[in-house]
């Protein structure tokens, strides 16, 4: 039987995680440097991801990155390899909700949300696997999708449909990248109080839709430790094209 502590660490690995200024991303960071590994903290509130680093101490680094710009990826990596090489893992939860409905949502916030959430993943995993496959090293591209790529929700259309869109895009990437020992899995959140869904789970409509969640409450960050531990490790070694839903029940609920 494998020693379950060194199933589960981190030790020698270099994750990135982006979106990593609060909610999620913040807890997914302070996650995966517990577990050992060197953390790169990415985002575009530069003050959160250096305060970030600096509590973090040894192991930290900061990387300023907006997902929706190519040449800051490509910098991003750049520095990350220069001061830390290439990271194996790779957790793209950059991500942002809209707030239209379909009705009253212009091309520019349409835009926006496609390029956060489905354009901006696909070239953070394509960079990372470039420099992957060039340095010959396997690794863990981690996307964090949504239980709304998964069934429906009035009044966010485009965060559905490119959380739909990641889901995908993980299969796909999971397909090609194989050959090179790189999986590509995703995790699917439910309900979680971070800043994006806050205003939403605050309403009337939002504790109605709690309380048709079969476990009856929001899912708590440590519920996610497990399922990201799981496919950034060795633990995970076999799992590649995957979709983890970790939302108290609430996709198989009734419609």
């Amino acid at each position: 039987m494998s020693d379950l502590s060194s199933l589960f660490s981190l030790g020698g690995h270099t994750a990135l995680v982006t979106g990593a200024s609060g909610g999620l991303g913040l807890h997914f960071a302070r996650v995966l440097h517990e577990a050992g590994a060197r953390v790169v903290l990415a985002a575009r509130r530069v003050e959160r991801i250096q305060a970030e680093a600096a509590k973090l101490g040894e192991r930290a680094l900061a990387v300023p990155m907006d997902v929706t710009d190519n040449e800051s990826i490509a910098r991003g990596f750049e520095q990350i390899g220069q001061a830390l090489g290439v990271c194996d893992i790779i957790v793209n939860n950059a991500g942002i909700s809209g707030k239209s409905i379909a009705l009253q949502m212009e091309a520019e916030e349409w835009d926006e949300v496609v390029r956060v959430n489905l354009r901006g993943p696909f070239f953070v995993a394509r960079d990372g696997a470039r420099r992957l496959v060039e340095a010959k090293k396997p690794g863990s591209i981690v996307n964090i999708a949504s239980v709304l790529g998964l069934r429906g929700l009035p009044g966010v259309p485009a965060y559905m449909a490119t959380k739909a869109g990641l889901i995908h895009l993980t299969h796909s990437l999971a397909l090609e990248l194989a050959r090179y020992q790189i999986r590509v899995n995703a995790i699917c959140p439910g309900y979680f109080r971070t800043d994006i869904s806050d205003e939403f789970l605050g309403s009337d409509f939002g504790k109605a839709m709690i309380k048709r969640v079969p476990q009856r409450r929001l899912g708590e960050l440590n519920d996610l430790t497990g399922p990201l531990l799981l496919l950034a490790s060795e633990a995970g070694a076999h799992m590649t094209g995957t979709t983890l839903v970790v939302d108290g029940g609430h996709s198989i609920s009734s419609l």
